[in-house]
């Protein structure tokens, strides 16, 4: 599974041999007005071609290479960036680290499957490049936190790619953060589920599918069309289901809400059929945050002072809110623009690593409760399961040879 010319091994003595010496941070490119930022884009299913449209949408962005392990995708991809161009010159690869080791490339995107966002965030950023990943942004608990270690060490900026958090919720941010129902006390998100083990027939692997590199660090398993058209969510090896697909939207929703997102909580509950109606999340200011319920629709906010769901208050009535400034994305063009803007200014983007790492965190204690079907006390600060063996398991997955975070 080598790339071409490229080795594992010499891939990472590379790696190495270029940061030694080197400052914990490092510096950018020194961008004058008119330079443009120079992206490569890997993972171009059609969740990764619709982003990197919207990043060639920005003048100063120029794609100049896209990657993935379908031909078909592959091409796709490389005709868009052409068109956009008017050109013929968009390199297409079939192995990641080709592309994030090109020194004239600035950035990366990152569109691939969620068990693929660590290792390759991690070894961009280890060349030098700054990252945006989609949502969610990790597998495991232990994958973010090196994620977050890595960005700053290497000094990089990392956007995680959940747009709706500020995009489709800031009026609840704004109601919240401007006093309309007091003291926020509960909160209540509706995404779907937790993932399960992988039960699809084998079918034969077409050509122009590199079935071994889809797969990477997840376990083996015959190949199914299904897992490389987007139907991956669902199943363990590869994603944690509703809970971290919208869950990285919404969970990130409620944590801001709640100005909660720098933390986490410090018991996850799962429901017992009696008393728990719901899983529940409990922080250590008394805030609580349910897996479903509520009234208002996919996000319902409870506070000391009145409920706000998704129409507005429970006579359906949604207010404008109050003029309050909420720091949120830099820059101009939503969240593909802040972070444009960061990687410009090295300024911490509004998804930040550390802040996406928490918010997937909370997706993840949900699984592992609902996996375990018991409660679980966890120590943010830490980031650690406690009294419990088996569940702290959980925190990260092996991973298959020769792949490792």
């Amino acid at each position: 599974m080598a790339a071409k010319g490229t080795t594992r091994r010499g891939f990472l003595r590379g790696c190495a041999a270029a940061t030694i010496g080197l400052p914990a941070f490092v510096n950018a490119r020194a961008f004058g007005a008119n330079d443009r930022i120079v992206m490569g884009c890997i993972g171009m299913g059609g969740q990764g071609r619709g982003d990197m449209g919207g990043f060639m949408g920005f003048g100063d962005v120029r794609v100049v290479a896209v990657c993935d392990v379908v031909d078909d995708h592959l091409k796709q991809a490389a005709e868009s960036v052409n068109r956009r161009y008017d050109n013929k010159d968009c390199k297409t690869y079939k192995d990641f680290r080709d592309v994030v080791a090109r020194d004239d490339i600035d950035v990366i995107f990152i569109g691939t499957p969620d068990h693929w966002h660590a290792i390759i965030s991690i070894e961009a950023m280890k060349h030098g490049k700054d990252v945006y990943c989609e949502k969610p942004e990790t597998l495991t608990i232990r994958e973010g936190r090196a994620m977050v270690s890595v960005a700053r060490k290497f000094g990089r900026v990392f956007s995680g790619g959940s747009q709706r958090v500020w995009g489709d919720y800031n009026w609840f941010h704004r109601m919240i953060y401007g006093g309309r129902i007091g003291q926020v006390q509960e909160a209540w998100v509706n995404v779907g589920g937790p993932s399960g083990p992988c039960d699809y027939a084998a079918e034969p692997t077409p050509a122009g599918v590199d079935w071994e590199m889809w797969l990477g660090p997840a376990p083996w398993r015959p190949f199914h069309p299904s897992l490389i058209r987007g139907g991956f969510r669902p199943f363990r090896d590869y994603s944690g289901g509703g809970m971290t697909d919208w869950g990285c939207h919404t969970f990130g929703g409620a944590l801001f809400g709640c100005n909660l997102h720098r933390t986490g909580p410090v018991e996850i509950i799962p429901p017992d059929g009696k008393d728990i109606k719901n899983l529940t999340y409990v922080f250590e200011n008394g805030v609580k945050i349910y897996h479903g319920g509520g009234w208002g629709g996919i996000l319902t906010f409870k506070g000391s002072e009145g409920e706000i769901g998704e129409r507005g208050d429970k006579n359906g009535k949604k207010e404008t809110p109050p003029n309050v400034h909420i720091p949120n994305y830099k820059g101009q063009g939503g969240i593909f623009g802040d972070f444009l803007h960061c990687v410009r200014t090295r300024q911490k983007p509004f998804r930040d690593i550390e802040i996406a790492h928490r918010t997937a965190t909370v997706s993840h204690l949900g699984n592992i409760a609902y996996w375990l079907n018991r409660p679980l006390k966890w120590d943010p600060v830490k980031e650690e399961i406690l009294g419990d063996a088996e569940a702290s398991r959980w925190l990260d997955r092996t991973k298959r040879e020769p792949w490792s975070v």
